[in-house]
């Protein structure tokens, strides 16, 4: 199944196109208006140099207008065989489509919304025949019924003409697509943009990754910059200021001679407020006990760091090198 993106916006344009296997591009006069495009012209031969494949409006009030803008379009310097030609369906459309298919040019015979219109699109040799579901369904017509007759009779008749599946609304209309066998589908850049998206796919490439981080990363390149750090002499009111300008829930406190004397956490203050009462603030570091710190080497794998804080029940680590602290491994770091 062919699969084209269907716009007029040359970001959306580009972005889609950079997948790299987009059959081509369909757009349409109101896209452009909505895009405040003047120089149309101008932009089918910008948009013809992105795309592999163009599908371009071809107007005229007779076959033979028709066939005349179609004419001054590829005098422009359009590639026939990378140019297809609208055309709205009606008893002169199909006989401009005749006009254009014996000139060896591509037609895409569109806004189709009976198997009749797509049955004289398909004996005048359309290239394509394109109904518009969204359109249909907003008028309470079983759309999907349309394309799947319209695809039968392709099959049945041996028509070389390729069923388009057209104003697509959502992921469903796609999964609509395919399981009726169009030939081709036009689709907006944001439901393009859906089609890969599954939380249970989400779920598993996260853990893979996070997976990775623990087996090749080691704690000295996951910790942050900043190394919260204070000396015992610190009173405990400037310490909490200190764990806000750190941007940390816990700082590691030190000795005089530069070693670990214990880690004081927000829950350590709001235990001590609550044990001894709000008078505790005025107190320093050096006069509070503290349970042994749990530390980790700088040099080992995340692995270890993850199987220290499932065993310990804790959200930081004090990290080492040579004994000394150089920063604090928090829980959410072994994810980033």
């Amino acid at each position: 199944m062919e699969l084209y993106l269907d716009s007029a916006n040359l970001k959306e344009i580009e972005e889609g196109f950079k997948l790299g296997f987009l059959n081509g591009l369909t757009t349409t006069p109101t896209f452009m208006q909505k895009e405040g495009i003047s120089d149309i012209d101008g932009t089918i031969v910008k948009l013809s140099k992105i795309v592999p494949v163009l599908q371009i409006e071809a107007l005229g009030n007779t076959a033979e207008e028709v066939l005349a803008e179609a004419e001054r379009q590829l005098a422009l310097g359009l590639d026939k065989n990378k140019t297809v030609f609208k055309i709205p369906v009606s008893l002169e459309g199909v006989r401009a489509c005749k006009l254009l298919r014996d000139k060896g040019l591509l037609v895409n015979v569109h806004l189709v919304y009976t198997l009749q219109q797509a049955y004289m699109a398909m004996q005048a040799g359309a290239t394509y025949v394109c109904p518009l579901v969204g359109r249909l369904q907003d008028q309470g017509h079983d759309a999907l019924a349309l394309v799947e007759q319209c695809v039968n009779a392709v099959e049945i008749y041996g028509y070389k003409t390729k069923i388009m599946f057209s104003s697509v609304r959502n992921v469903e209309h796609v999964r609509n697509a395919i399981n009726i066998g169009v030939h081709t589908i036009t689709v907006p850049l944001k439901v393009m943009k859906q089609l890969t998206e599954n939380n249970f796919t989400t779920v598993g490439t996260d853990q893979f990754i996070m997976d990775t981080r623990l087996m090749m990363v080691k704690v000295k390149e996951a910790i942050k910059s900043v190394n919260p750090l204070v000396p015992e002499s610190t009173s405990i009111t400037d310490a909490i200021i200190k764990m806000t300008e750190f941007g940390f829930g816990a700082i590691t406190v030190t000795k005089a001679d530069g070693s670990i004397k214990g880690v004081f956490t927000d829950g350590s203050l709001r235990k001590l407020i609550q044990d001894k009462g709000r008078d505790v603030l005025g107190k320093k570091l050096s006069e509070i006990e503290y349970r042994d710190p749990i530390t980790i080497d700088g040099d080992v794998l995340l692995n270890e760091a993850n199987a220290l804080f499932k065993k310990t029940n804790v959200d930081t680590i004090v990290v080492t090198n040579g004994g000394k602290p150089v920063g604090m491994l928090d829980i959410q770091d072994l994810k980033s």
